[in-house]
C-alpha cells in the first residue's frame, strides 16, 4: 500500500502526525502551474485530532517556493507558498453539508468528505495549489511589460491626421 493512502478517520482518531518534504515536479498538476523549472521542494504537516462538534479533523501546513509566470510582463517571479488549512472531515456530501451549515460563518474552516483510504498527497497538492494567485502578478514588473511591447511597435492611430493637418 502507498506510504500517502490512510484511514483518514483513525488518523483523526489516534491524533496521528505527519511531515515531509516532496519535489514539487513530482506534484503533477502543481509542477503544471510552474514557469520554467519545477524544481524545488515542498515542505508539509498533517495534525490528526478532534475538534469542532466532536468531528476529525486536520491540520494542514504547506510550504514551498515556486516559479510562477507574471500575467503582465510574462517574466517568471518566485512566490512563496505559504498555507495552512484547518479540515473538518465528513463521511459523506450529505453529512459535509450538514456540518457546512453549521459553520456558516467560519471561512476559515473548510469540511471534506473523507476516506479509509485518503491519498494525503492529493491533501497537500490541493492546499498548494489553493495558495497560488489566480493570477500571478509582481509588485512592480522589471523592465517592459508584453503590453508595453505591443504599443511601441503599433503606430498611433492619430499619426495620419496630423500628417493631414500640416
Amino acid at each position: 500500500m502507498n506510504a500517502f493512502v490512510v484511514d483518514i478517520f483513525e488518523f483523526c482518531r489516534l491524533g496521528e502526525r505527519r511531515e515531509g518534504r516532496i519535489a514539487i515536479a513530482d506534484l503533477g498538476r502543481l509542477s503544471k502551474e510552474c514557469a520554467g523549472s519545477s524544481s524545488g521542494m515542498l515542505d508539509w504537516a498533517l495534525q490528526g485530532g478532534i475538534g469542532m462538534f466532536g468531528r476529525p479533523q486536520l491540520t494542514l501546513s504547506v510550504s514551498a517556493s515556486v516559479q510562477l509566470a507574471c500575467q503582465r510582463c510574462l517574466a517568471p517571479f518566485v512566490f512563496d507558498i505559504r498555507s495552512e488549512s484547518l479540515l473538518i472531515l465528513a463521511r459523506d456530501e450529505a453529512e459535509a453539508d450538514e456540518i457546512e451549515g453549521k459553520l456558516e460563518d467560519e471561512d476559515e474552516v473548510d469540511v471534506i468528505v473523507g476516506s479509509e483510504t485518503q491519498d494525503i498527497l492529493q491533501l497537500i497538492e490541493d492546499d498548494a495549489l489553493l495558495a497560488l494567485p489566480l493570477s500571478p502578478k509582481h509588485e512592480v514588473c522589471p523592465g517592459k511589460t508584453a503590453l508595453d511591447e505591443v504599443g511601441e511597435n503599433k503606430p498611433s492611430p492619430f499619426a495620419a491626421l496630423k500628417a493631414i493637418k500640416r
